[in-house]
């Protein structure tokens, strides 16, 4: 044993592999902008307009421009090309991304919707007015439950599709899990001491949630959903903006605010930091993982989005596009 060479960390790229203009990307903790969808399309919310950027192409185009409103979440649908979005004025409208055209717009909210998660064909819906909302999109019914539990603006929201189990953060500090469309919480978790925006279901293992809190709080707390218990804690030193597992390994990223605005990488369960990213000179408030759930891509109120390497392809196969770097101009700018 004592001859075993070390293992050493696994090489993560410190800098991003590309980096994208998004101007008027809004510095909003509350808010949802970024989403990537199954068919390697990137949505993006930016004022009052959304875009998309094909991540095959990488080409840009834009999807919609809202009347009198501005977009306050963007979220696709788990396979297919539809994108819902969520605007200041409480709509929730369908898009067919492919054909560019509005399916339908949903009411029900009297204030912006800054969250938004699918379960298959239900797009649940959390807004500032502090309800969720369930909705069936193939029904013409506008809502099809209403969920009153936070006390504050819900800002995060995450279906566990394999159990049918919904995670609802809010600016009051809670963290909600419930059961199926169920009308009240199966489990309210009191720990955190700021806003709950950062939420993330581990793929790996059953009912294991992730949260993070706010700049008061600045802790990442996991979750056993099935006993209703709190299994671990780590002070990250820094608001917690986003959380995502990683699909391929048992890690899980961070995306952070004040003071460091950065990206960690940790290893579960020993929370020991794999790679930490810097780069953004606004807080992270944005993430989002690429199908393949090798690259992630941060955005901040900086206004630009940065792809990142994190997670790579099973080991032995090259990282296609490593290295790459050019300016703004070769990637093309959303405009």
């Amino acid at each position: 044993m004592l001859l075993s060479p070390r293992r050493q960390p696994r090489a993560v790229s410190k800098v991003p592999y590309k980096v994208l203009d998004a101007p008027e990307l809004a510095d909003d903790f509350y808010l949802n902008l970024v989403d990537w969808g199954s068919a390697n399309v990137l949505g993006v919310g930016l004022g009052s307009s959304v875009y998309m950027w094909n991540a095959q192409t990488s080409k840009v185009s834009k999807l919609c421009t809202l009347e009198d409103d501005t977009v306050t979440s963007v979220s696709w649908i788990q396979k297919g090309t539809h994108l819902a979005i969520g605007t200041g004025k409480g709509l929730v409208q369908i898009w067919d991304a492919e054909k560019t055209r509005r399916l339908r717009t949903m009411t029900g909210h009297t204030a912006r919707v800054g969250s938004l998660a699918w379960n298959t064909h239900i797009l649940t819906s959390g807004s500032r007015d502090r309800l969720i909302y369930h909705r069936d999109v193939r029904a013409p019914d506008q809502w099809l439950r209403k969920l009153v539990g936070h006390k504050q603006e819900v800002c995060g929201l995450k279906w566990n599709c394999e159990d049918g189990q919904l995670a609802s953060g809010g600016n009051d500090n809670k963290l909600m899990v419930w059961d199926k469309l169920s009308e009240s919480p199966l489990w309210k978790f009191s720990d955190h001491t700021a806003a709950v925006k950062a939420i993330s279901w581990s793929p790996h293992q059953r009912g294991l949630l992730a949260s993070g809190g706010g700049t008061a709080d600045r802790r990442i707390i996991f979750h056993d959903t099935v006993k209703g218990s709190v299994i671990n804690e780590i002070d990250t030193g820094s608001q917690v903006c986003n959380l995502a597992w990683s699909k391929n390994s048992n890690e899980i990223v961070s995306t952070h605010g004040y003071s460091q605005n950065q990206i960690v990488v940790w290893k579960y369960p020993s929370m020991t930091q794999v790679a930490s990213l810097t780069g953004h000179t606004y807080r992270v408030l944005y993430l989002a993982m690429s199908p393949d759930g090798r690259v992630v891509v941060t955005g901040a109120g900086d206004e630009t989005l940065r792809f990142w390497s994190i997670f790579g392809r099973r080991s032995g196969s090259r990282e296609e596009g490593e290295g790459a770097r050019g300016t703004l101009a070769n990637w093309g700018i959303i405009r």
